[in-house]
């Protein structure tokens, strides 16, 4: 069946990551999404390998799958206007080029929806549309350190740890895809597009926005916890006599039920740990007593055992187990591209129980121009 956004198309001028990304989940809930690139190489994922697959990297397959794609030289007057004339038919612009290059080129929200008012236009920012970073350039990692990521991963004694997913990029794609369908809905009202704006800093923020907004009550500096939680307790990865698992009692209910799955009910009653406050003030007391006889059975014992007493706990699992899994089986998260049979990672979402497909492979470059522009 088509997929919801079935008759919705997309202009992406995107490259290397958040940009596309948008893009894709995009064309994975059925949009015509048309990716525009430059002619000399296109999206600079293109080379992010490796692995590469049939010359491409894998990570720009895994971005662009469904697309198509056509060459446009924004320094060449007569390709902007091909671009503006396609813009002209469009739904949905993105765009995550530098900062500063769509006005110097003329095709900057102004220009655009003045020839298409009923185009929502998309932009991603390293830094924002305001401020004195407006024109500054970034990459997730620049990002994870200056919105302060860096500064709550890992333990206490650990340098500055990145969180190794790129999950500022991640985030403002899909924050720009919530905008955009947003901005599809008013539209139905209004009749008009608009101009939405995400950005990597402001997705950083709202990864913190837990200890920024503690700090900006307290006055406090966070500290970092390693693999536990700032303020829950025992919220956090634990060693047992093989393999480590991740215990999760978020409550006082749970710490109960936990306690006594662990052979000490007396821990619930303790007035060290009996409250949830207490608990986490008393973190460091409260690993010394249950870490010991966690050390006494196997990760699948205490899974078994913590997880028929109702707590939650999981595994601490590498890529490999994480691939072997049932649990990813039976939510079949991972799709089959139907031309090149490219196994990747489909959209974390479903409809009416069914996840979507992607509907082709990615695109060579330029692949779609005759088609598209008719020459």
């Amino acid at each position: 069946m088509p997929g919801p956004l079935h008759g919705v198309r997309v202009i992406e001028i995107g490259q290397a990551l958040a940009g596309p990304l948008a893009g894709v989940i995009l064309a994975d809930m059925g949009a015509d999404v048309i990716k525009v690139e430059k002619p000399d190489g296109g999206d600079d994922a293109r080379m992010w390998g490796p692995p590469f697959i049939d010359g491409d990297s894998l990570s720009f397959h895994t971005n662009n799958r469904g697309k198509r794609s056509v060459t446009v030289d924004i320094k060449n007057p007569a390709d902007v206007e091909k671009l503006k004339a396609l813009s002209a038919h469009a739904d949905i612009l993105i765009q995550n080029l530098r900062p500063g290059i769509v006005d110097d080129f003329g095709i900057g929200p102004d220009v655009m929806t003045a020839l298409n008012p009923r185009l929502i236009y998309c932009s991603i920012w390293a830094f924002g549309f305001a401020g004195p970073l407006k024109m500054a350039p970034g990459f997730d990692p620049l990002l994870q350190c200056y919105g302060a990521v860096v500064s709550l991963t890992g333990r206490p004694e650990d340098p500055p740890t990145f969180c190794a997913p790129a999950i500022n990029d991640t985030a403002t794609g899909m924050w720009c895809v919530i905008g955009a369908l947003a901005a599809l809905k008013q539209r139905e009202t209004t009749g008009r597009g608009c101009v939405v704006d995400a950005s990597l800093f402001e997705s950083a923020v709202a990864w913190v926005q837990g200890p920024l907004n503690a700090y900006n009550h307290t006055g406090n500096l966070p500290k970092r916890h390693g693999a536990a939680s700032a303020t829950l307790a025992p919220y956090q990865i634990f060693e047992t006599a093989d393999r480590p698992v991740c215990i999760a009692a978020g409550n006082d209910r749970l710490f109960a039920k936990l306690a006594r799955a662990m052979g000490h009910p007396e821990w619930s009653a303790d007035p060290l740990f009996a409250r949830g406050p207490t608990r986490a003030g008393n973190r460091e007391a409260l690993v010394a007593v249950m870490q010991p006889v966690l050390l006494t059975k196997t990760r699948v014992e205490w899974l078994g055992i913590i997880g028929e007493a109702g707590v939650p706990v999981a595994p601490v699992n590498n890529i490999a187990e994480l691939a072997e899994t049932e649990q990813l089986q039976a939510m079949d998260m991972i799709r089959v591209l139907p031309n090149s049979g490219l196994k990747i990672v489909g959209l974390p979402i479903t409809f009416d129980r069914q996840r979507p497909h992607p509907d082709g492979d990615s695109p060579k470059l330029g692949e779609h121009n005759a088609e598209i522009f008719g020459a």
